[in-house]
């Protein structure tokens, strides 16, 4: 695990001297990351390419230091991630005569580039953002894992393309513009939509995707995985034994490590499942959990009751409002980008208090979008009765539906029911319709929508089933911008490595087989999941209502934060770009009871608090970057 920069120039220039204008930037762009990689650091240079690495140490750290070099220095690399079967392939490339000098995945993969070239990227399983340099056919590719795991974000400037783990790597010492329309779907989404970043010169490397670029050429980029579905009907019981062993298999290879290897455990099934297959492997494994004293907001007594039965250690903390707020600005300059989810603030304590005692952990992130988790999956079948509805009738009932007033019960119903799926589904969360942000907004484009960002994903499944619709659309929007993004940047702001066991190659290729009367079965969700997991997991975790990592925003911002969140809205120099006398009146509203407005606050909020940081240089962020000695190139 670790981070990088990396800088390809577009010339050579005998009278421009690379390592005086380059490397000096280099390296305070990767001590940026530092976080990333406390272990180790490494830099290699040449006429056209610049690399900067920081490494931390999960397997010995001689055999895996980068950049690697690999066939008399023809090829470079720098990677951040883990691949699970390198040790398969390294078997497969030793009986075609190739031979290897280390133990690590890193010389593995730069071999599998040789012999395979671009076609190398879809063999590996695992997580991971990759940079290789072809010195002798000076030409640069690149690659993200299928689902976006593992950051990598890029700026095309005048003199070359500049790449990063993480965008603070790239932002220029004069600023950047922010991109309005990435912050039109940011209100939208609650978070920046790939490939957008909320800064107009940088964008991220889509997942699933790699890149080519020659000195001489244009960038280009290439898809090698999408999550597509497949359904089989097939014996359940066939199908949960299946689950059960690509599970096991996928938590084995995750814990591959030469360091301590925890796990976070919430009360739901992902989780718990995950822990219960990992203590097969490591019985003496250690879990970790969060919680508030808000009545409702904490999971921690039914996980240390799961952790009770299956015999493990748990470490648990309690959150106070207090710390949340003075903990926001740092949590938001490791994200990046504004990012509304509040799950993320306990997900970035939890990391802390498992750095304590281990290196790696293991989480349940991508069970939901995979297996059919979320309730809003079984929306297709409430809204069945429209399927029968003449057309003529839902036109009627849309018109009563729009003059029904805000609350009153059957006003969703109606509106959801005579809506195509495309026009009322964007994602696991929606935050602001396009009608409320013209109100927020002072300059508000017109001709930018959210279906932008998913009809396009909409057009690739459109004669799917509609939850497998819905789980295109999640997979593909918001478990990489919103799950995946909150799971690195809180891990790694402790420099602790995040394994996620159901975002597997494998186990995707069972997933994807899985009927959606199966999925979505017997009035629950995961129901196949759930199945398989009877008998392995505690049965008080089966059939509860997950929580997850919940956040008491909306009692807060009536109370603890609402002072906070009032200086925060007066001190913010966003009245350019935000009309502050509509937010003030949302959050009147909201302490007043008229209306929960707790999400779309916390969103503009957000935003408000990345401005002050990235923008008006409110904080010093020098204070969030962990010290670590330089090492001169």
């Amino acid at each position: 695990m670790c981070g990088f920069v990396g800088i390809l120039k577009n010339y050579w220039d005998k009278n421009l001297n690379f390592k005086e204008h380059v490397t000096e930037s280099i390296v305070e762009r990767n001590q940026l990351i530092r976080h990333r990689g406390p272990d180790d650091e490494g830099y290699y240079e040449d006429d056209y390419i610049l690399f900067g690495f920081r490494r931390l140490s999960i397997i010995d750290i001689e055999s895996g230091h980068q950049p690697f070099t690999y066939n008399d220095d023809q090829y470079w690399m720098v990677y951040n991630g883990e691949v699970y079967n390198y040790v398969e392939l390294r078997k497969d490339l030793t009986e075609k005569g190739y031979e290897f000098s280390t133990e690590s995945d890193t010389e593995v993969i730069i071999a599998m580039f040789q012999e395979y070239g671009v076609g190398s990227f879809e063999k590996l399983r695992g997580m991971f953002a990759i940079l290789i340099w072809d010195k002798r056919n000076q030409t640069l590719y690149g690659a993200r894992d299928r689902f976006g795991i593992k950051p990598l974000y890029y700026k095309e400037g005048q003199n070359g393309v500049y790449f990063a783990s993480e965008k603070k790597s790239l932002l220029s010492k004069d600023g950047e513009a922010i991109n309005r329309e990435a912050l039109q779907h940011y209100l939208s989404f609650q978070y920046v939509p790939e490939p957008y970043s909320m800064n107009e010169k940088i964008n991220k490397i889509e997942p699933g995707h790699y890149f080519v670029k020659p000195i001489d050429a244009k960038l280009t980029f290439h898809c090698y995985f999408q999550a597509t579905f497949e359904p089989v009907q097939q014996d359940k019981k066939l199908l949960t034994n299946k689950i059960k062993d690509v599970l096991f298999d996928s938590v084995s290879v995750h814990m591959r490590s030469d360091v301590p290897v925890g796990a976070f455990l919430s009360g739901g099934i992902d989780s718990s499942l995950v822990v219960a297959m990992a203590k097969e492997f490591n019985p003496n494994i250690k879990t970790f959990s969060v919680g508030f004293k808000q009545e409702g907001y904490s999971e921690i007594d039914v996980a240390k009751e799961t952790a009770e039965s299956l015999g493990v250690e748990n470490y648990s903390y309690i959150i106070s409002p207090e710390e949340f707020i003075a903990e926001l600005p740092k949590i938001m300059w490791h994200l990046d980008d504004p990012l509304a989810d509040p799950a993320c603030v306990p997900l970035y304590f939890v990391a802390k208090e498992a750095k304590k005692h281990v290196k790696v952990v293991l989480s349940g992130e991508g069970a939901d979008e995979l297996f059919g988790g979320y309730n809003i999956y079984r929306e297709p079948e409430s809204l069945k009765v429209f399927q029968f509805t003449p057309k003529v009738i839902k036109r009627i009932l849309s018109k009563v539906a729009q003059v029904i007033p805000e609350g009153v019960k059957g006003k969703s119903f109606l509106e959801r029911g005579t809506q195509p799926l495309e026009k009322r589904y964007i994602g696991n969360a929606k935050m602001f319709e396009e009608n409320d942000k013209k109100n927020v907004l002072k300059i508000h484009q017109d001709n930018i929508s959210y279906q932008q960002i998913t009809l396009p994903l909409y057009q690739s499944v459109g004669s799917e089933n509609l939850v497998n619709q819905m789980q295109y659309i999640d997979i593909h929007t918001w478990l990489r911008g919103d799950i995946l993004l909150k799971a690195d940047r809180m891990t790694m702001a402790h420099s602790l490595e995040l394994r996620v066991p159901f975002l597997d190659k494998e186990v995707f290729d069972i997933a994807r087989q899985l009927p959606v009367n199966q999925k979505i079965a017997e009035g629950t969700t995961k129901h196949l999941l759930r199945s398989s997991a009877r008998g392995i997991v505690p049965d008080h975790v089966l059939d509860r209502k997950k929580l997850g990592f919940p956040v008491p925003i909306r009692h807060w911002l009536k109370n603890e934060l609402n002072g906070w969140a009032r200086t925060l809205i007066s001190e913010s120099q966003t009245s350019d770009i935000l009309d502050k006398k509509v937010i003030i009146e949302l959050l009147e509203d909201h302490c007043k009871g008229k209306a929960d407005n707790s999400r779309k606050l916390w969103t503009i909020l957000m935003f408000m608090l990345w401005h002050q940081i990235y923008i008006e240089n409110k904080f010093d962020t020098e204070k969030f970057i962990s010290k670590r000695k330089q090492i001169a190139i």
